[in-house]
């Protein structure tokens, strides 16, 4: 850098001695080329004094001024060589009007100036109480200048200098998408990505609320990867204060959102089992597989937990006594020593004496993070030496930093098999059910959309779903429990993301699990019409030929009154309803066309009507199911009476 900005002052260092020069030698215009060379003297120690900072020169402005200032004095340099003895006729032919003086004049004293300000906001330590104002070249764009001065002060000021400086590019990058995108250009992400990993914990929390800002595009996100962000992120999930984490936390998943490329990237620094580690922190206690564990228990507490931990692998009789221990364990989502309802310990005990009782497969990383390195039981119970001293925050911080870190893994998660099957061979699932029941609004919601994605990847991965989400298994079936629930009671946001996750999982349910249809059949009824078309998409998953168990299913969707429901969705409903339901029906009557009901519902004559509606047959697979469907009728069934128009 240093030598780059004196290569560049060279040449205008130059032009000012040779201006300095003619102005000495001009012929006419004496007095102007006087002041010329005044200003050119003064703007040629201001150029020397910015050779002699350049390891301090703030690159992106220095090149705009320094080139701006080169054009100046090669005008000047023009306009005084006019001004030298070379003859009477060129003196004649090369008079200078006054007025070419004056806007010399004024353009030397904006070079000035603008150099004047580079060497103040490149000052080491420069002090944001003292008001360095806009320099000339910041009349036609003050935003850009105003960005540099925040930038320079990141790179040069005091901890609580950068932390405000850091808070100012807060407010413009949350202003202007523009704003954000020049913070970029102009250098600002490695000075704040610096903050992040030194500054005090208010400096830390303005420049992870900047950086993800910052990440509103694809391209931006990458120049952040490829800038660190992904090493610094990992360091601060690790060591520094929770709400710091919270907010990094939110910038991760901010990241991703913009940029799934980058799951990748922060899988592979090991950020997704830190984020599980503070999910699973005071909601499933002991979080072996996601600790950072040291050789030996720091306290006493873990050693008690270490040797109960051990015994009641062995004892899978006492069943009282495991829903005792892990009712003492297993702690209120949102900070609160509140104690969970007895079905849910007694799932947490099971998952985690089941857990604890294999031999994991998998690496445990220690505190050094050496891969494949195996970790006898005992030791996985150190998780408190990542969480020393949480117990203390107060429970909004608790909260939110749950809250942010399911936000974050719900967006890692998204399309990612690898990612969501190391968030499935830990216990998140079994932390997503206990937030699901018992967090905070923002908790719940963000749990769900993490099952929703996880669950979405799972039915398009059959390996990812037999191993995740066993019909036995104790955490798949805590978590259905708390879908169910959710859907039943029908009164959130919750409701959308877990229709959606119970539709996912159609596949993993046996022909004697029926229970999850009558609820989804009720949300067809009297419902927003996105919560009606997402119920049906769900039902179709059960009813579809691609499930294996599609004629239960279809039986239990006509018995609990399905056929009639969407039949008045096709024909009264909104457009964005009526194919997904037109679609279910015609599975429906394709794979139990003997059902009373349906012949009942004079299904056969509707679904007549509906093959010659243009607007629902525009779908060739619509077309495909009404054919197959109304020929299966056909076999059982008469046309009724009653007529559709």
């Amino acid at each position: 850098m240093a030598d780059l900005v004196k290569n560049i002052l060279a040449k205008p260092i130059h032009l000012s001695d040779q201006i300095i020069k003619l102005a000495d030698e001009a012929c006419n215009n004496k007095q102007e080329c006087a002041e010329l060379k005044s200003k050119t003297e003064k703007l040629a120690g201001l150029l020397r004094q910015a050779a002699r900072a350049s390891n301090d020169l703030y690159e992106r402005p220095a090149r705009r001024i320094i080139d701006d200032t080169e054009q100046v004095l090669e005008k000047a340099y023009s306009l005084t060589l006019k001004c030298r003895n070379n003859g009477f006729v060129k003196r004649v032919f090369n008079l200078v009007p006054a007025a070419a003086f004056r806007k010399m004049s004024l353009q030397l004293e904006n070079s000035i100036g603008d150099v004047s300000w580079l060497l103040r906001v490149s000052a080491p330590n420069n002090s944001t109480d003292e008001y360095l104002g806009l320099p000339p070249i910041a009349a036609n764009e003050p935003i850009l200048c105003l960005i540099w001065e925040q930038i320079a002060i990141l790179n040069t000021g005091t901890l609580d200098d950068r932390s405000d400086a850091a808070a100012s590019l807060v407010s413009l990058a949350r202003d202007n998408d523009r704003y954000g995108k020049l913070i970029i250009e102009e250098g600002g992400v490695g000075p704040l990505l610096k903050l992040v990993k030194e500054g005090k914990p208010e400096g830390q929390e303005n420049a992870a609320t900047a950086i993800g800002l910052l990440g509103r595009d694809f391209e931006s996100v990458e120049l952040m990867i490829q800038a660190g962000v992904c090493s610094v992120f990992v360091k601060i999930l690790k060591e520094s204060p929770m709400k710091v984490q919270a907010v990094v936390a939110w910038a991760v998943s901010e990241l991703v959102a913009h940029n799934p490329d980058c799951q990748d990237s922060f899988a592979q620094h090991g950020i997704v089992r830190l984020l599980v580690g503070h999910l699973a922190f005071e909601t499933v206690e002991e979080h072996s597989k996601y600790a950072i564990t040291s050789n030996k228990p720091t306290s006493i507490h873990a050693v008690v937990l270490a040797s109960n931990n051990t015994n009641g692998v062995n004892q899978n009789n006492n069943n009282s006594t495991y829903d005792d221990e892990f009712k003492s364990r297993v702690s209120h989502p949102s900070g609160f020593n509140k104690q969970q309802p007895i079905k849910m310990h007694s799932v947490v005990a099971t998952t985690m004496t089941m857990k604890d009782g294999l031999k994991q497969n998998g690496s445990l990383p220690n505190s050094t993070h050496k891969p494949n390195v195996h970790h006898a039981p005992s030791l996985s119970l150190s998780a408190n030496s990542l969480h020393k001293g949480r117990e203390l925050e107060d429970p909004a911080t608790k909260a939110y930093m749950k809250s942010m870190s399911a936000r974050a893994l719900w967006h890692l998660a998204k399309g990612n098999p690898t990612i969501c099957k190391t968030i499935t061979e830990s216990r998140a699932l079994l932390c997503f059910a206990v937030l699901l029941e018992k967090g905070v609004e923002e908790v719940r919601y963000h749990s769900a959309m993490a099952v929703m994605e996880i669950t979405s990847v799972a039915e398009q991965d059959s390996d990812l779903r037999r191993a995740a989400f066993k019909p036995n298994s104790p955490a798949c079936k805590a978590v259905i429990e708390q879908l169910l629930q959710i859907i039943e009671k029908a009164d959130s946001r919750l409701l959308l993301p877990c229709v959606r996750a119970i539709g996912n999982l159609a596949r993993t349910f046996r022909a004697t699990e029926s229970r999850m249809i009558q609820p989804l059949v009720q949300l067809l009824e009297e419902r927003e019409a996105e919560i009606t078309k997402e119920a049906a998409i769900a039902l179709t998953k059960f009813a579809c030929t691609d499930n294996y168990l599609h004629v239960d299913h279809s039986k239990a969707i006509v018995n609990a009154g399905g056929a009639r429901h969407l039949i008045q969705l096709v024909y009264f409903g909104e457009q964005m309803v009526q194919i997904p339901s037109l679609k279910l029906l015609c599975y429906i009557a394709s794979h139990v066309a003997d059902s009373e009901e349906l012949a009942k519902a004079e299904v056969l004559t509707f679904l007549e009507w509906a093959s010659k509606q243009s607007h629902l047959t525009q779908d060739v697979k619509v077309e495909e199911l009404l054919l197959e469907s109304k020929s299966r009728l056909e076999l059982y069934q008469s046309r009724g009476s009653r007529g559709f128009h």
